[in-house]
């Protein structure tokens, strides 16, 4: 019954890659559209590029939005003078594109997220942070969220599972297995993986924002 009474709402993922973050509405019987280059295609709303984004008839009910942090995310940092500022320029129109989508659709609720970065610096302070291993997931990589959403409390927190190795420079190293394992994927799937919103914080923000 619960299905059949969401499936008026429409909740547009976008950059959602894999739908992750949506898969607990999508479950629940909610119409959720992915709009991602790899991931749905729709002339009806334009391409899966978010920049291209047609303005549907109906009424959005939520809109979550993960653009690229390649750019943005405090990791990569040691390389944000040599890129220059043409990267920076492209990853700001994804991000001023999920923005204008939120205005346009005026959703009930609207949430951005990205890795703590230089983000903050373009769309002010992080409305509230978070970390995977609060919700059950057992790595770390602090989160940033702006919008207008109900924050989820912690709901399983867990102690971060690590793996000690030795770097080709034969130093002992420390990293979270999460990401350790995603070093031996293929390049593409690589960075797909380690954006995966976490499927411990995905079902708490779903039961928070239903």
């Amino acid at each position: 019954m619960s299905s059949l009474l969401n499936s008026d709402k429409i909740i547009l993922d976008l950059c959602g890659g894999t739908g992750s973050w949506s898969k607990p509405y999508k479950d629940n019987g909610y119409d959720v559209r992915i709009i991602d280059p790899q991931e749905w295609l729709d002339d009806d709303y334009g391409t899966g590029d978010v920049r291209l984004y047609k303005k549907p008839k109906e009424q959005i009910y939520g809109i979550l939005s993960a653009p690229p942090c390649t750019h943005f995310s405090g990791s990569g940092a040691r390389w944000w003078k040599e890129k220059g500022e043409k990267p920076l320029l492209e990853g700001l129109s994804v991000v001023d594109a999920c923005l204008r989508i939120v205005f346009i659709n005026k959703p009930f609720f609207w949430v951005l997220e990205n890795p703590v970065g230089r983000l903050s610096k373009y769309l002010g302070k992080a409305k509230n942070t978070f970390q995977p291993y609060e919700y059950g997931d057992a790595y770390s990589k602090r989160t940033c969220l702006w919008g207008n959403f109900n924050m989820p409390k912690p709901t399983d927190i867990v102690e971060p599972e690590m793996v000690e190795f030795i770097s080709k420079k034969g130093e002992k190293k420390r990293m979270d297995k999460f990401y350790y394992d995603a070093f031996f994927l293929p390049k593409k799937e690589r960075a797909r993986a380690r954006s995966i919103t976490p499927p411990g914080f995905a079902k708490a923000f779903y039961e928070a924002n239903k």
